[in-house]
């Protein structure tokens, strides 16, 4: 029987493959089609259409992280699977055996095999690496994961290669008629330095390299694609700045750092690469928040244009802003770096009310400093106490951000791809929501 094997290669783009010839490979033994992806394009919400066929509207997976009303909390990277609404893929594929290696969402989905990345998370505030299994038995059978080349100032290959390693390890036991595996590592240099730059090229050299051992295994059909490609930005947008200013976003203090006051607020908005949710507690200021905006490098959508785009979800700000082509948003709120919170400085996905890039750099306005403080803090840590990893740079670090994504492509050299090694179920163009019933048609 022929098993599946879907690689979610993350920023995989037209222009890269021109680095990546075993990929090429891929595609002139089968096809290769211009991939659509959905707004916002970023990884959670495009994973969760490609693994239902549903728009976010429709799946509720408005973004990597939302703000959630009924808990007056913003929570990016969550991971419970009943979050994504639908019915998924596997749902569709009774008899057949699944397995899920590190897409997200992995917590609780109903396949046969999971793995992903769950670090340990101590009671005196270490943060060890890890990863979470199902069945439990799995988790010895793996190597420490490496979580932080996975994230984080040293994020770089030996993440994918762990991960490429643990499909590898699944495809040789276990034997699933679906496999799934999310490889990040295009998604480091090419947010540090730009898709134009040559850590991007070789950064696509390298993962061809890693790839190879899941291109050419017998009896498998092999489906690489992509959610998004990351396009070269050059220019931080402050949009929670600006709210604050006009006196719309509110602020509580302790201990002299300032914590952004959701419950209060009466707009704020929780950034996501190139797209932010403004949340509007007052209806009647809407009209006011969104001509604010309108002032910013940046299209504000209203109900009509997240209608249009399928974003219409309860989920969703009651604004969504896209920026320009060569601008991100930044999550910042602090009008002075002295009041930034602690974990501002750290990497600390979970913490920040929005994504944050600037963890991908040791701090660029004293980056010696920053790697001194690293190592002092690892030393801290392995002799057993407390400890900071506050390397990150603040306006410094989004400063030296070249690479985003998030809004629909414009160029198609930079938009998303999907190869397949067979030739028979070619197709000239695949939308986001045509992969699930795409790939049932490959399994079945």
């Amino acid at each position: 029987m022929t098993s599946l094997v879907v690689l979610d290669v993350v920023g995989l783009t037209p222009r890269l493959l021109a680095h990546m010839p075993r990929l090429r490979a891929v595609a002139e033994r089968g096809f290769q089609a211009p991939l659509g992806t959905v707004l916002p394009a970023v990884t959670c919400s495009v994973q969760s259409t490609f693994l239902t066929g549903l728009t976010p509207a429709e799946h509720g997976v408005v973004g990597n992280g939302w703000y959630f009303r009924e808990l007056g909390e913003v929570m990016f990277w969550r991971q419970h699977n009943a979050l994504v609404g639908g019915e998924k893929v596997w749902d569709a594929l009774p008899g057949r055996t699944v397995a899920n290696v590190c897409w997200w969402y992995a917590m609780g989905a109903r396949v046969d095999w999971t793995i992903t990345p769950r670090p340990i998370y101590r009671a005196d505030g270490r943060k060890e690496p890890d990863c979470y299994t199902y069945p439990p038995e799995l988790h010895d059978e793996l190597p420490p994961f490496p979580l932080f080349t996975y994230w984080g100032p040293g994020a770089g290959l030996p993440s994918s290669q762990w991960i490429v390693d643990a499909a590898r390890h699944l495809l040789d036991t276990r034997h699933p008629d679906l496999t799934l595996v999310y490889v990040p590592h295009l998604d480091y240099d090419l947010q540090r330095f730009g898709p134009s730059s040559p850590q991007a090229a070789h950064a696509a050299a390298e993962l061809d390299t890693v790839l190879a051992p899941l291109l050419d295994r017998p009896d498998t059909t092999v489906v690489v694609l992509s959610e998004y490609g990351i396009t070269d930005v050059h220019r931080p947008i402050d949009v929670n700045r600006l709210l604050r200013a006009e006196g719309l976003l509110n602020v509580h203090t302790q201990d002299g750092m300032e914590y952004l006051d959701t419950w209060t607020s009466r707009a704020f908005a929780v950034a996501d690469h190139q797209v932010a949710h403004v949340y509007v507690r007052d209806p009647g200021d809407i009209p006011a928040v969104a001509k604010l905006c309108a002032t910013l490098p940046a299209e504000v959508l209203d109900d009509a244009g997240k209608a249009a785009h399928g974003l219409n979800h309860a989920r969703s700000g009651e604004l969504v802003l896209v920026a320009e082509p060569d601008a991100w948003f930044t999550y910042y709120y602090w009008l002075d770096d002295a009041a930034a919170p602690d974990f501002a400085r750290c990497v600390e996905i979970h913490r920040k009310p929005g994504y944050d890039p600037a963890e991908l750099f040791f701090d660029p306005a004293g980056p010696a400093a920053a790697r001194r403080r690293a190592i002092t803090a690892v030393a801290r840590k392995k002799m057993g106490l407390r400890y900071l990893m506050n390397v990150v740079g603040l306006d410094a670090g989004a400063r030296a951000v070249r690479g985003s994504h998030g809004r629909l492509p414009a160029d198609p050299a930079d938009a998303p791809v999907l190869i397949c090694s067979d030739p028979s179920a070619v197709r000239d163009r695949v939308a986001a929501t045509e992969v699930k019933a795409l790939l049932l048609e490959l399994a079945s």
